[in-house]
C-alpha cells in the first residue's frame, strides 16, 4: 500500500514591541502510517501574570507531538490486529482520554518547571506555598495540534486560533471554529480549570488517499486576526493553497516568513503556522 507524501513547513515571527516570542510550533512526519503527519501550534498569553507563557507554549508543542504518535501508534496496531469496535474505541480515546492525558502531563510538566526555577533562584518570592493554580497561569497557552496518518484525520484545540482544510476539490473549512467568537482576550487555555472538557475534538476517518485534505495549517490569532475583516483570512488560505499547487511547498516555504511579518505588523501580536501539504503529483510513500 502507499500513501501520498505530506511536505511540511512552520515558521513562527515575533509581534511588534512584543519583548518575546510567546508563540511556538512544529510541523513534522510524512503522512505514513510508520510516520505520521503531525501538526502543532501554542500561543502563550504573555502579559505579567503568564510571565512564563513562552515556556507552556513550547512545552505545550512538545507534548502534543509525543501523544499524537503514540496516538499513531495505538491506530496502528489496531489496523493491524483487525479489532473489532477498533474505530469507535479510538474516537472515545480521541474525544476524550486524549485532552484528560495532554492537559495533565502539561500540568504535570510545567508545575515541575516552577519547582525547578525557584529552587535555582533560592529563597524568596515566589513562595513556595503558591497555590498550583496560581502557578499554571504563569504558563497559560492556546492549543491546536493534528494528526494525520492514511486511516485518520484527528484535531484538537483548545482556546483561539485557526485550523484550516483545503479539500481535495479546493473547498476551505474551518472544522474546529467555536460556535460563538470569543470577545476580547479571554481565551480558554491549558491553564483553565477543567481545560481537558473545553478542548474542541474534530474525528475525520479517511476513506482512501484521494479523499484526505491537500492541505491542512495551523495558526495561531496573530494572523487571522491581521485582516480587517471576516473574509481576509479565507482569501488568505485560498491565495496560499493556490501558490503551493502552482509554485510548490518550496517556494512558499520562502516567502512564508516575510507573509507572517507582515501580518503580525497589522495584528501586533506574534503569528505562527505549520501546516502540511499534499502535492497533486506525489511520490508515493511504502507503506
Amino acid at each position: 500500500m502507499s500513501t501520498p507524501h505530506w511536505e511540511t513547513f512552520s515558521e513562527s515571527v515575533q509581534g511588534i514591541n512584543k519583548k518575546l516570542n510567546q508563540d511556538y510550533g512544529t510541523a513534522e512526519g510524512q503522512g505514513s502510517t510508520e510516520d505520521p503527519l503531525v501538526l502543532a501550534v501554542a500561543d502563550g498569553h504573555g502579559a505579567a501574570r503568564h510571565a512564563r507563557s513562552d515556556v507552556g507554549a513550547r512545552r505545550a508543542v512538545a507534548l502534543f507531538a509525543g501523544h499524537a504518535r503514540e496516538f499513531a501508534g495505538f491506530a496502528r496496531s489496531l489496523v493491524r490486529e483487525e479489532s473489532r469496535g477498533g474505530l469507535s474505541r479510538l474516537m472515545n480515546y480521541a474525544q476524550h482520554d486524549m485532552p484528560r492525558r495532554l492537559v495533565a502531563a502539561w500540568q504535570q510538566d510545567v508545575l515541575g518547571h516552577w519547582d525547578r526555577m525557584r529552587k535555582r533562584s533560592g529563597a524568596g518570592t515566589p513562595p513556595p506555598d503558591t497555590a498550583d493554580a496560581e502557578k499554571l497561569l504563569l504558563y497559560g497557552t492556546t492549543l491546536i495540534g493534528a494528526l494525520l496518518t492514511p486511516q485518520l484525520f484527528v484535531a484538537w484545540q483548545l482556546g483561539d486560533g485557526e485550523l484550516a482544510v483545503v479539500e481535495r476539490d479546493g473547498r476551505i473549512g474551518f472544522p474546529l471554529a467555536p460556535a460563538e467568537t470569543d470577545l476580547g482576550d479571554e481565551t480558554e487555555s491549558m491553564c483553565s480549570h477543567r481545560a481537558w472538557s473545553l478542548m474542541r475534538v474534530h474525528w475525520s476517518p479517511v476513506v482512501g488517499p484521494d479523499r484526505m485534505p491537500r492541505l491542512i495549517t495551523l495558526s495561531t490569532d496573530g494572523l487571522s486576526k491581521s485582516f480587517a475583516s471576516s473574509e481576509g483570512f479565507p482569501r488568505f488560505m485560498a491565495g496560499l493553497d493556490r501558490r503551493l499547487v502552482d509554485e510548490g511547498a518550496k517556494e512558499v516555504r520562502a516567502v512564508l516568513p516575510q507573509w507572517l511579518r507582515q501580518a503580525a505588523r497589522h495584528s501586533g501580536d506574534d503569528t505562527t503556522m505549520a501546516a502540511g501539504y499534499r502535492p497533486p503529483h506525489h511520490h508515493a510513500i511504502k507503506e
